[in-house]
């Protein structure tokens, strides 16, 4: 459903408001972009609807699909939910229930990898809300064996139990392979990398309402 801004991960990390700017808007320079923020009120916490308006604001082809429309209530005795759910909870369902009249393109559905890769092959992106817990790259050396998300020398927060939103950006899919190319926002330097049966695995997780925002780089 949504990745609050935390620090050292979605907000110290670069990772929700970096995914926008990876997946298209990397062409607006600091001011404009963080204008933006201002005026959607994005400065708490990010979640998926969040981005699909920060895209319809900018004027961007998108299309938004999740298992639901609005904030799943079981989600507040998540720990990576708990501290926000409350004060976010009428604020994220009000977006959807504006969505259609501020042409903001929301979708019920399910989606599969077909439907993924056919998008990725006509040289778009998408921005996908995984769990990190579960993703793994399988480029990133040690010490940052398990994923992208800690940057050398400090603890990898990877493989706990506990849910922990992420967005990433796909960029492309060796079918041969069967692995899918992202980028972590953290790093903008490197692309990432892992098997479809992974990716599957974290996009799926409990938490992540299976949410992708569909971003068309011909609009």
């Amino acid at each position: 459903m949504g990745a609050p801004r935390r620090p050292g991960h979605e907000d110290g990390g670069g990772g929700s408001g970096g995914a926008a700017r990876a997946g298209y808007l990397g062409q607006l320079d600091d001011s404009e972009f963080e204008s933006a923020l201002q005026e959607l009120r994005l400065t708490r916490s990010i979640w998926t609807i969040d981005l699909a308006y920060l895209m319809r604001h900018f004027g961007v082809r998108h299309r938004f699909c999740t298992q639901t429309l609005g904030v799943d209530k079981g989600y507040k005795n998540q720990s990576f939910y708990r501290k926000h759910f409350d004060t976010e909870e009428t604020r994220v369902n009000q977006l959807f229930a504006q969505a259609k009249a501020c042409k903001v393109l929301v979708e019920k559905c399910a989606v599969s990898v077909q439907d993924i890769q056919e998008h990725l092959a006509q040289g778009h992106v998408a921005i996908v809300l995984v769990n990190s817990g579960v993703l793994h790259c399988d480029l990133c050396s040690s010490p940052v064996k398990y994923c992208c998300f800690a940057p050398s020398g400090h603890h990898c927060f990877c493989r706990t139990p506990d849910y922990q939103g992420h967005f990433i950006v796909l960029r492309g899919y060796n079918r041969a392979t069967s692995c899918i190319f992202y980028n972590n926002p953290a790093y903008a330097d490197r692309m990432c990398s892992t098997s479809i049966s992974n990716f599957e695995e974290a996009r799926t997780s409990y938490g992540t309402d299976e949410d992708i925002l569909f971003v068309y780089l011909d609009s």
